[in-house]
């Protein structure tokens, strides 16, 4: 992708080198709410959970930005410049005001609206702040652990984030939330796949849009699909454990990932990315 010499967002709170020793969770229904938050805008909860303590120790970490993590930090700063622009693009086509997140780049663990989360959860939006979290460290887990590189692979993570965002200011959070105190676990999962889905498409509209700026390279869009399939849960299942179980996923198999990661980039619009009406939900 495009982006030396481009305009960097100014929302980027850099939090490097400050954390906390442990997960800090508050307890009773508060701290079940924290860890729905968690699962329903990208993270592993039962990685969050193993982390828990009792109270949530502080701890001064000495960092040093490394070359690669300087020019990493310049690249996410660009492509959160780029959705900001696209989004209010779209948002003032339909009527609407687009409020621009605040993407937080930290390492180790971060405090958060959500609660306390550390880098083993992954890259998060919390629609309770409207931020997006982001251990930098996860570019290497991209390429490494998901065999998923290129730098446009990491601009569909910060932009499948950002379209939890989109999400949360069309009131689609508030819609679904309040799902998971109704529904069986398997039921609102399904609801979690589809919420899922639908922010892998909002982030392939944005591509679409990057695309019609010039902005993409070749090989580009194969970075981004390959990344959404490496993060599918039925991939990541049978990696972890030899076998897959459906009725667990919270973030849909490989190919659905796929799918409407490129059904968004092709359509460049918000009225084709009902995923629940597909899935019929």
């Amino acid at each position: 992708m495009k982006y030396k010499g481009r305009r960097t967002s100014s929302n980027v709170d850099d939090r490097r080198g400050r954390g906390r020793g442990g997960i800090a969770i508050a307890g009773g229904g508060i701290g079940l709410v924290i860890v729905l938050i968690i699962t329903l805008l990208g993270g592993n909860p039962d990685e969050l959970i193993d982390k828990i303590q009792p109270n949530g120790s502080k701890s001064d970490i000495t960092y040093e930005e490394t070359t690669q993590e300087k020019e990493l930090s310049e690249f996410v700063a660009v492509v959160l410049a780029d959705t900001e622009d696209v989004w209010s693009e779209i948002f003032n086509a339909e009527g609407l005001k687009y409020t621009n997140p605040t993407l937080v780049l930290y390492t180790g663990s971060v405090d958060s609206a959500c609660g306390t989360a550390g880098s083993a959860v992954g890259p998060f939006y919390c629609p309770g702040d409207y931020k997006l979290y982001i251990d930098l460290s996860f570019y290497e887990e991209l390429q490494d652990k998901f065999k998923a590189p290129g730098d446009f692979a990491m601009a569909y993570v910060i932009a499948h984030e950002v379209g939890h965002h989109v999400q949360t200011l069309l009131g689609t959070t508030e819609q679904v939330m309040p799902l998971r105190q109704k529904l069986g676990k398997a039921e609102f999962n399904e609801y979690l796949v589809s919420f899922e889905l639908q922010a892998d498409y909002l982030s392939g509209v944005w591509a679409h849009h990057a695309q019609g700026m010039d902005l993409l390279e070749e090989g580009d869009l194969e970075e981004a699909l390959n990344a959404a399939s490496a993060v599918g849960d039925d991939r990541i299942q049978k990696e972890a454990q030899g076998y897959v179980v459906p009725e667990s996923f919270t973030h849909g198999t490989s190919e659905q990932r796929k799918y409407w990661f490129y059904k968004g980039f092709q359509s460049g619009n918000l009225g084709e990315g009902d995923t629940f009406t597909a899935n019929g939900l």
